[in-house]
């Protein structure tokens, strides 16, 4: 369970300061697909940064099965990102140099993952651990960046736009496999994205504005990548 208390952000110093949340409070379940929603600037990516430890609040409180993370010095904070978490991000943020194999094991060797080649072959990339990124359409690159998270072995999954730069058939692929895997492996999920469309998959549906949770709703019956519209 994540339980977000208070949380308030701000950027910028004076005059010039922006409030990017503005008091939020929200529960996730272990195991759940949460989607936030909300135009630019509504504040739903600095509430996915604070939620997973990459930001601190500048006030209220980030809990993980009761342990606050604000809390934590910045050894420990870094080190509970290390073990609990992994990202997906809208760039695929690939080392260049570095093939599919290798691009994966960077993630499996935080979490001293030496098994972590059955998720390459589960991302259908079992035939190309020697391309570099360079070789790779931009729905591979994203599949690799996809288990590269995943073989840290994450107990929380954190997704920001993780189809934005995808076509359409890609990037269905991209979120039935992702939810797949979800099944599979029982972590959470919790993804930002400007598709509503996709939010008729989350168990979840937490739509912000402003700085504020304008909107919590729990959907009764969740579609495939498949099924939603695009």
């Amino acid at each position: 369970m994540i339980e977000i208390i208070n949380a308030t952000k701000s950027y910028g110093s004076g005059e010039n300061a922006t409030a990017a949340l503005k008091g939020v409070s929200l529960a996730i379940g272990s195991g759940d697909f949460t989607v936030l929603l909300g135009a630019s600037g509504s504040g739903k990516s600095t509430l996915l940064h604070i939620a997973s430890g990459l930001e601190r609040p500048d006030g209220g409180a980030v809990k993980y099965g009761g342990a606050d993370i604000t809390a934590m010095s910045d050894e420990k904070l870094t080190a509970f990102r290390k073990e609990t978490v992994g990202f997906i991000f809208q760039q695929y943020y690939l080392l260049p140099n570095l093939n599919v194999d290798k691009n994966v094991k960077m993630g499996a060797d935080l979490a001293g993952n030496r098994d972590y080649r059955g998720i390459i072959e589960a991302a259908g990339l079992g035939g190309k651990l020697s391309k570099l990124p360079s070789e790779l359409s931009g729905g591979e690159q994203q599949r690799v960046s996809i288990a590269r998270a995943l073989a840290k072995k994450p107990k929380v999954l954190f997704l920001d736009e993780p189809t934005g730069a995808l076509d359409e058939e890609t990037g269905r692929q991209i979120l039935d496999y992702i939810c797949i895997l979800q099944k599979e492996l029982g972590f959470s999920m919790v993804m930002v994205t400007h598709n509503a469309n996709i939010a008729e998959m989350a168990g979840m549906v937490v739509r912000m504005n402003s700085g504020n949770i304008v909107e919590t709703r729990i959907n009764g019956s969740r579609k495939t990548a498949y099924e939603i519209g695009w």
